[in-house]
């Protein structure tokens, strides 16, 4: 269950974005790294000045960088674009994007940095435990509870409510250990999954 199900419907929406963006000479590779580079940039402007209502960039930045990232994989399979460059490129920038948009969430109470630590680590293993499908010759992984689409989704959220109400109540503290425990379910089913593909 995870709304990565909903991501052929995105494609085809992006579908004639993607095929002007190729024939413009964009590349899979430059979309990858430059939604790299915006993530990045937010994220360190949020550890910088964690004003409330820059939050409100988180959302949108998550819903574009959805979209760059069916673009990248658009450009890469439908455009003959693919590459061995564009595939490490693919996982470690998801990786490095999703550790320093989460981060900044460690500065507003009631979370801490720590249990958001602990997040980051699990949701690396949990793109780390995806890409060991296809080391061992099966498919790339994308099971759910909490994986990346997911975790997009739930972030978009917080940074919603953080810049609408500065803060956030005390119950949500709870949302920690809660996306911690969905995560290690998500590296067990994509584990599973790709035993069940061997």
């Amino acid at each position: 269950m995870s709304i990565y199900k909903l991501k052929s419907s995105f494609q085809n929406m992006l579908r004639p974005l993607v095929g002007r963006l190729a024939a413009m000479g964009v590349t899979a590779n430059q979309v990858t790294l430059i939604a790299a580079v915006v993530s990045v940039a937010i994220g360190a402007l949020l550890v910088v000045n964690p004003a409330p209502a820059l939050f409100a960039l988180v959302p949108v930045w998550m819903f574009l960088r959805m979209a760059f990232n069916a673009v990248d994989g658009m450009l890469a399979r439908e455009h003959g674009q693919k590459s061995p460059l564009g595939g490490y490129l693919n996982e470690i920038t998801d990786v490095v994007s999703d550790a320093v948009l989460y981060i900044p969430f460690a500065l507003v109470a009631p979370f801490s940095l720590p249990w958001f630590m602990a997040i980051v680590f699990l949701a690396t293993l949990t793109e780390f435990a995806g890409v060991l499908g296809v080391a061992h010759g099966n498919g790339r992984s994308y099971e759910g509870p909490m994986g990346k689409s997911d975790r997009a989704l739930l972030f978009g959220a917080l940074g919603a409510l953080v810049a609408g109400f500065g803060t956030l109540p005390p119950w949500t503290w709870h949302i920690q250990p809660m996306a911690c425990v969905l995560l290690v379910w998500t590296v067990v089913n994509r584990v599973r999954a790709g035993l069940t593909e061997a």
